[in-house]
């Protein structure tokens, strides 16, 4: 019996051994892979932060940086449409992003045009359309078009907001 006893105790050990081995070669494998993944990523992103023209996002990843112009427009006080609450103004400061020079030299000789389109459009909104950011994602969406009808051929790339006062 205490021989039976000694031959289940080596073939346990046997056993025993080739799982342990098994289970250190998986998690050898899984830190290799991490560590080249790790390296990879960060590697990665610094050669590119590396070219000039990059910037990292919020996240930390890394984005092409575009030269672009601002183009400032001359503030807007605007008389809005009359729901029956009495009257309403707005105060509007504008500048519209272009992709160069040369783009602000096309639309200068248009700018009557876009504060025109501008004023047509702002006159006919109401208090309510202004209402939470929804509303001013609409208004900006909606300059954004007409100021690119207005120039055309020529294209704005955005519509920045630099005052809204709504009374």
């Amino acid at each position: 019996m205490a021989a039976d006893a000694e031959i289940e105790e080596g073939a346990t050990a046997k056993k025993g051994i080739p799982k342990l081995f098994i289970i250190i070669g998986a998690a050898a494998v899984v830190v290799l892979l991490g560590g080249a993944a790790a390296f990879f990523f960060l590697s990665s992103g610094t050669a590119e932060a590396e070219h000039g023209d990059t910037v990292t996002d919020a996240h930390g990843g890394v984005i092409d940086a575009a030269h672009t112009f601002i183009f400032n427009l001359p503030p807007m006080v605007i008389n809005l449409n009359d729901e029956g609450d009495g009257a309403a103004f707005m105060k509007l400061t504008v500048a519209l992003e272009v992709a160069n020079e040369e783009m602000m030299v096309e639309i200068q000789p248009r700018m009557a045009k876009v504060i025109d389109a501008f004023q047509v459009y702002l006159r006919e909104l109401r208090r309510s359309d202004l209402e939470g950011s929804a509303g001013i994602y609409r208004l900006k969406e909606e300059l954004l078009r007409r100021v690119n009808v207005a120039i055309y051929p020529s294209r704005v790339e955005s519509v920045l907001f630099k005052e809204i006062l709504v009374q």
